[in-house]
């Protein structure tokens, strides 16, 4: 069992983020445990208000740097375009088709 200071202690979303995680235990979110989950879902299903509490609450290049590793399907098409420009993202992380290597 936790204690109280570890329960109170426990970081969690604000509550207008709950219609964003409808396959998740909102309650049991947390926004540092389970920051790819969070980035990745506001990205793909938040406003503007949601990305500006991410980019507030982890910081742009947390999140930048996030966004660049997590592979590029993980993204809505529409979404992986606004959150490039938004930040400034040039590439995403795109897996090679087939098995051949270029060289």
């Amino acid at each position: 069992m936790e204690s109280a200071s570890a329960v109170s202690s426990k970081t969690n979303l604000p509550d207008f983020f709950r219609p964003l995680f409808w396959s998740y235990d909102f309650d049991s979110l947390d926004p540092i445990k389970h920051k790819k989950i969070v980035i990745l879902n506001t990205i793909n299903y938040g406003d503007l208000k949601h990305w500006s509490w991410i980019v507030g609450f982890y910081g742009r290049k947390a999140v930048k740097d996030m966004l660049a590793e997590l592979p590029a399907t993980e993204f809505r098409p529409q979404a992986r375009n606004l959150a490039g420009i938004f930040f400034g993202l040039d590439n995403f992380n795109y897996a090679p088709r087939g098995t051949r290597r270029r060289r």
